[in-house]
């Protein structure tokens, strides 16, 4: 568990580990849920989801979630806005990489909305970013290399994130590549639990 509020019903941020062979009983996700695969095959009554497999379930959606051999996912629930009920399913690994227009970063875009933006960033080897952050927030997941955070590299799997407003100077000795969410954190487009 990376983040949660709630207590039974939770707005969660977690990084869950399927063993092998296991399942969930059906369910419904009533306030929506998105994860991006980090190993293994997640699969369920859609399809087979491998490394890089990002998927939105939007609020109200269903299903049974299983893995044969095992896998490890990045989720969120209770992040989505009830009007938002596109289902997203995308394999990162087959999607090309948009150049920023200084140089310093390459980005898939994943999910834009009104209240949050979804994307994985490629900050690149020797760049320097004098202000990285976001007026409504931000969070990321390392998922290659080592993010510059202060005084220590944060490695693959490390989570942060930074309140509305905060920004940093990023210098990245090797490329790095992470989840990054914007927007979101924002007091008017925070989702809050039913």
């Amino acid at each position: 568990m990376l983040d949660r509020i709630g207590d039974e019903v939770a707005r969660a941020t977690s990084i869950v580990r399927y063993a092998p062979g296991s399942y969930f009983s059906p369910h419904t996700h009533s306030g929506g849920e998105e994860f991006f695969v980090l190993e293994g095959t997640f699969s369920d009554e859609h399809g087979d989801y491998g490394p890089g497999a990002y998927v939105r379930n939007p609020v109200g959606s269903s299903h049974k979630p299983f893995s044969e051999k095992g896998c490890t996912i990045f989720v969120k629930l209770w992040q989505m806005q009830e009007h938002d009920q596109e289902f997203v399913r995308l394999d990162t690994k087959t999607m090309d990489w948009e150049r920023s227009v200084s140089d310093s970063y390459e980005i898939k875009r994943l999910a834009d909305r009104a209240y949050e933006t979804v994307s994985l960033i490629r900050v690149l080897s020797g760049a320097a970013i004098e202000k990285f952050g976001h007026e409504e927030g931000l969070e990321l997941l390392v998922l290659e290399g080592e993010l510059p955070d202060g005084e220590v590299n944060l490695p693959a799997g490390a989570w942060l994130r930074n309140p509305p407003g905060y920004f940093q100077r990023l210098h990245c000795k090797t490329d790095v590549v992470a989840y990054l969410k914007t927007h979101h954190l924002s007091a008017e487009n925070l989702v809050t639990i039913r």
